[in-house]
């Protein structure tokens, strides 16, 4: 006779994976037509540190979305851990990159998607950490705060892509949609561990000097 023992506990039920998206196909217009993601960063091309912060805080799969030189990223930047997807639509702005990504990613099984913008060099893996954090403690909708104010990194779970997509225009990207679902946006401050100013105009190349 088999005696009766206490069962084991449960084992965690797995989180589905949260897939990383990178937005890198801008054309730097306002930066005299130099391209972002090409834009040097400690010795390398910025969307190198971009994807890596994403796959060190987490993120997998990764997605890089590439428009502007989109050739000549393949070539000089060291992205062989990430998927490329090319949108050819990238002057109609960053909503057409953001489609382009979800509907990459739609064939995986990542349960979220953390969205980040290649020209904000000191957004960093600890960032992107905490967002996951935020959605494994049951955030469906996240975003990095900085001193209360909503910035990026954004973080929508499965159920919201199509909506996301839909609203998605111009460049505004995911902000029409995260207006019209603000109660539900979990605010994940990042002020000590980020910095969000981008890279926009010449004056701000200056950010990509700073030291590590």
């Amino acid at each position: 006779m088999t005696p009766i023992t206490d069962s084991a506990p449960d084992a965690p039920v797995p989180h589905p994976p949260v897939a990383g998206l990178l937005l890198a196909a801008g054309g730097g217009r306002r930066l005299g037509g130099r391209p972002k993601a090409l834009l040097g960063f400690r010795g390398r091309p910025l969307v190198e540190h971009a994807a890596r912060a994403l796959s060190e805080g987490g993120c997998a799969p990764v997605c890089v979305v590439l428009g502007a030189a989109a050739a000549e990223v393949r070539v000089h930047a060291g992205l062989a851990h990430c998927t490329l997807v090319d949108n050819p639509g990238w002057p109609d702005g960053m909503g057409s990159s953001l489609r382009a990504g979800l509907a990459a990613l739609a064939a995986t099984d990542a349960g979220a998607v953390l969205v980040s913008l290649v020209d904000q060099p000191g957004v960093g893996a600890a960032a992107v950490s905490r967002l996951l954090a935020a959605h494994r403690a049951g955030a469906g909708l996240a975003a990095a705060s900085y001193g209360g104010e909503r910035g990026h990194p954004v973080l929508f779970a499965r159920e919201h892509w199509e909506g996301v997509a839909r609203a998605a225009d111009g460049d505004r990207g995911a902000r029409a949609y995260l207006r019209a679902h603000a109660s539900a946006v979990t605010l994940v401050e990042c002020a000590d561990v980020a910095d969000p100013q981008d890279v926009d105009v010449p004056d701000d190349l200056v950010l990509l000097s700073r030291p590590d």
